[in-house]
């Protein structure tokens, strides 16, 4: 089978090479220089565990190449668009300018039958626009349009491509759903889920997903905040409620609020789709609106913990992309905390094991970056974790208090145990999680997870 896909970005990097490791003969056509260029030497735009070696390996053995010219697309059995679809400045609407703009190169450029797929993220109704394009530029072809959205997470998205929660196949064209259940046959084979759907439908399930899973962020978020006006507990809460099958535990962490590149375009995106259809989404407009407040009041809390003012104050962030696994800091809470706290007149060092190189472009300049956890943490007042890596989770007492000025740590992933900061001196401060023992307990307290293991 061969597959061109355009464009080499996260979706049709990740997508290409691993149509490659199961069997494709696969061409990634990337036009931007220096993105082409460092493909071409073996280094990737991109990090993403795994990935590097997934790519050496499919090169090695023939079944993966990059371009930059469209003209690989001659001869293709199914040609993807993954190209970027950000949100449009202002208005929140996908911008479909770049997808448009591939296939209007694709369409002359194509030799015979060619199933062309949309594996970006798209409004409803795009597929049925490019399927008029292509019968207006290829009268003389059959080019069947199908739209199979991805479900990769940043950091796991090897797996979950290799091991699908399910493969969404949308296109009312029996040729293009043939072709496409013979390339993903290697992975339906061994128990990934397929389903077929008109081309609306799948276009839809992408953006449901993820402004339902945005939601579930969003609720707990807020119930962490009810816990620390009630003294709960929102660890104890996440396990009562996870444990409900019809719930489950994912995406019940509360934290700054979700950032990086799918969760915030989707959203507002979605919101602009339900408006135009005449059917507002009012709990994803929620979900918008709870969110960019969320990432707000972060710094808030940093700078209440401070008595109202950090004005030379020397403060620590750990963690600058929106999640561990991953380089990428789009729409990261760290940068909306760290912009916040200059402006306030804090003296900034941050450190993230993956994302400083992409961060510095979107930080204020006087933002000291470092090389690691040790030298961000030398002589501040206050450190603040707001990405949950794992190198996070080992922070030792010793470790702090050999570099730290000061003790106040204010933990935005809930990472470190209270208990064992608060009883070593430190002014631990998490999310949802009770400020003390209440002492009317006749027992310590002890977390439900503690208590359902003995």
């Amino acid at each position: 089978m061969r597959v061109t896909m355009i464009g080499g970005g996260y979706v049709g990097l990740v997508s290409g090479a691993c149509f490659a490791s199961i069997g494709a003969d696969v061409t990634i056509v990337e036009t931007d220089p220096a993105r082409i260029g460092a493909l071409r030497k073996g280094m990737l735009p991109i990090y993403e565990a795994g990935l590097d070696d997934l790519v050496a390996e499919n090169l090695a053995a023939g079944r993966l190449r990059f371009t930059d010219s469209i003209q690989a697309v001659a001869g293709a059995n199914i040609v993807f668009l993954a190209v970027g679809t950000p949100a449009s400045r202002g208005d929140g609407h996908a911008d479909l300018s770049y997808l448009f703009d591939a296939a209007e190169q694709v369409a002359p450029c194509l030799t015979g039958p060619t199933v062309l797929v949309t594996k970006s993220t798209v409004p409803v109704g795009t597929g049925r626009r490019l399927g008029a394009l292509m019968a207006e530029r290829r009268p003389d072809l059959c080019i069947c349009v199908a739209a199979n959205p991805e479900f990769l997470r940043e950091g796991n998205a090897i797996e979950d491509f290799l091991h699908p929660d399910r493969i969404i196949i949308g296109t009312s064209s029996e040729a293009a759903r043939s072709a496409l259940a013979a390339l993903y046959e290697p992975l339906t084979h061994t128990g990934g889920p397929l389903i077929n759907t008109q081309v609306e439908t799948a276009e839809l399930i992408k953006y449901a997903a993820n402004a339902f899973l945005a939601l579930k962020i969003s609720f707990i978020n807020e119930i962490a905040d009810l816990c620390e006006k009630l003294d709960a507990n929102v660890d104890d809460t996440v396990i009562g409620l996870g444990l409900d099958r019809r719930i489950g535990p994912r995406f019940l962490q509360p934290g700054p609020g979700f950032g990086g590149s799918c969760f915030p375009k989707d959203t507002q995106a979605l919101v602009r789709i339900a408006q135009d259809a005449g059917a507002p989404a009012r709990l994803v407009e929620t979900v918008v609106a709870v969110n960019d407040a969320r990432k707000a009041a972060m710094a808030g809390r940093v700078i209440t913990a401070f008595g109202g003012s950090v004005r030379g104050r020397r403060i620590t962030i750990l963690g600058l992309t929106f999640k561990p696994g991953t380089d990428d800091v789009r729409e990261s809470p760290a940068i909306t905390i760290i912009h916040r706290l200059v402006e306030e007149g804090a003296i900034v060092s941050a450190y993230d094991p993956m994302g400083i190189n992409h961060a510095r472009f979107q930080l204020p300049s006087r933002t000291r970056l470092c090389e690691s956890a040790g030298a961000a943490l030398e002589g501040a007042d206050a450190v603040v974790i707001v990405t949950e890596w794992t190198e996070f989770r080992a922070l030792s007492i010793a470790e702090l208090r050999a570099n730290m000025r000061g003790r106040l740590i204010i933990d935005l992933r809930n990472i470190l145990d209270a208990e064992t900061f608060r009883a070593a001196g430190f002014n631990y401060r998490g999310i949802g999680r009770p400020s003390s023992v209440c002492e009317a307990q006749e027992e310590p307290y002890m977390p439900l997870r503690a208590r359902a293991a003995q």
